[in-house]
């Protein structure tokens, strides 16, 4: 499936921007293409700023959790996303992002340090078992999988969903097998490839052809391919995709899969999950937690109160 050439005139402009914003922001730390999908906003003023951390106050009932002598927290994020994932303002050394902002809410809460590390949304998880990091947040969602070896404490609640040129023929999938005989882009390492290759057998099941997944490590490389006609699909975060069809021509946003809560990711049976829990649960209900979805406009994914590694959501 190829985007007719008026069209593919009227999307390169646009394209052009993003696409190099991304590779600006990539080369400044390698992250996860869709942990929250990418494809940089064009301009920096399309990055949201209002302070909405510096108020929040120490809550001392989240304090008493921390294990003893606990001052400061390694954070390890991945870059290279897009609002609401972890990206860079116009002075091209300040991170922000909705995971930051809830990062730094939670750490004023608990009143210790924060140091934030740059890692890539593959080793993150991995590193935190050797004690590499404390915290890692991605946008990682909560799978039971995942939930083997890595404790979760979520904070709110985003999932998969998929987007297509507004030539497609698709108007949502529901069904995978929808996808068959098609190429699905989506980023290397992510819940979106483990359920894409886990489901690939339905299509030959049902005597069709398999899908094809391509799976990228660089946001640009990943809007590229679908604007371009070399996928025929994205599959990524709901929150993610919806920036991204807000900020790119000729794209629409299909619809939402599979809702899945997000957490801070810790080593299993972290000591540090009770407070983080009590600390995010202290910004539901002080309000700090509604200004900040409400920054990065994602209300639509906020949740009632914060969980310690609860099952995986089923649709």
């Amino acid at each position: 499936m190829r985007t007719p050439t008026r069209a593919r005139k009227r999307l390169f402009l646009p394209f052009a921007l993003i696409t190099s914003a991304a590779l600006l922001l990539t080369a400044c730390g390698s992250g996860d293409p869709a942990a929250d999908v990418a494809g940089a906003a064009a301009g920096s003023d399309a990055v949201p700023t209002a302070d909405v951390v510096s108020g929040v106050r120490r809550n001392a009932d989240a304090v008493r959790l921390l294990p003893a002598g606990t001052t400061e927290l390694t954070l390890a994020v991945s870059v290279g996303g897009t609002p609401p994932g972890t990206t860079y303002l116009s002075d091209g050394k300040t991170l922000t992002g909705q995971d930051v902002d809830f990062a730094h809410a939670v750490a004023r809460a608990l009143d210790v340090g924060l140091k934030t590390e740059q890692a890539s949304f593959e080793a993150i998880l991995p590193a935190l078992d050797s004690g590499k990091y404390d915290v890692g947040a991605s946008n990682f969602g909560v799978t039971d999988e995942r939930r083997g070896t890595i404790d979760f404490v979520t904070y709110i609640n985003d999932g998969q969903g998929f987007a297509a040129r507004e030539d497609s023929e698709l108007s949502e999938v529901t069904d995978l097998k929808q996808l068959c005989g098609r190429k699905v882009a989506t980023g290397a390492g992510t819940t979106f490839e483990a359920t894409l290759e886990k489901n690939r057998h339905l299509c030959t099941d049902a005597g069709g052809k398999a899908y094809t997944v391509q799976t990228y490590s660089e946001p640009g490389a990943l809007w590229s391919s679908l604007q371009q006609g070399r996928s025929d699909v994205v599959m990524s975060t709901i929150n993610g995709l919806r920036y991204a069809v807000a900020h790119q021509q000729g794209l629409k946003f299909l619809n939402e899969f599979h809702r899945l809560d997000v957490g801070f990711a810790l080593k299993k049976g972290s000591a540090l999950a009770p407070a983080l829990r009590a600390a995010v649960n202290g910004l539901i209900a002080d309000g700090t937690y509604a200004r900040i979805l409400e920054k990065w406009d994602t209300t639509e994914s906020a949740i009632a109160r914060s969980e310690i590694s609860p099952p995986e959501l089923r649709d």
